[in-house]
């Protein structure tokens, strides 16, 4: 497991190239409330978390596979990355956060796209636009 990438996976850079080129700037590998988990990119005003997960190891529907040999140790542990996923999405949602999940399967460009447009700053509102 040492060879698998905890960040700058290929996918995350693809998205992250093309977030970037776009003006958006982000925190990478970043915990947004703490704890274990550390969301790929984070934009903290915007209170936004993305994950940009592999499909071996997050349980894909579409490409997940499960090992044959040793699956009484493999099984429990994909699982618990997906429970771990849907525990991790509850507590940011709980303490105000977005969140953003894809696979790694999905074209960066359309990743980015999603991305750009729920981080967009939104319009001033009269107040501060007469400060």
């Amino acid at each position: 497991m040492r060879g698998n990438r905890r960040r700058d996976t290929k996918p995350e850079l693809a998205v992250r190239r093309l977030i970037h080129a776009a003006g958006l700037r982000y925190r990478v590998d970043f915990a947004p409330i703490g704890g274990r988990s550390r969301a790929d990119i984070v934009f903290t005003r915007a209170r936004v978390a993305i994950y940009i997960d592999g499909c071996f190891w997050h349980g894909c529907p579409i490409h997940a596979t499960y090992p044959k040999r040793n699956s009484d140790y493999w099984l429990p542990k994909l699982q618990r990355n997906v429970e771990r996923d849907r525990e991790t999405d509850a507590r940011l949602q709980l303490a105000g956060w977005k969140v953003l999940r894809f696979w790694e399967h999905e074209s960066p460009e359309d990743v980015a796209a999603t991305i750009a447009a729920e981080v967009s700053t939104p319009p001033l509102d009269d107040h501060s636009a007469s400060a």
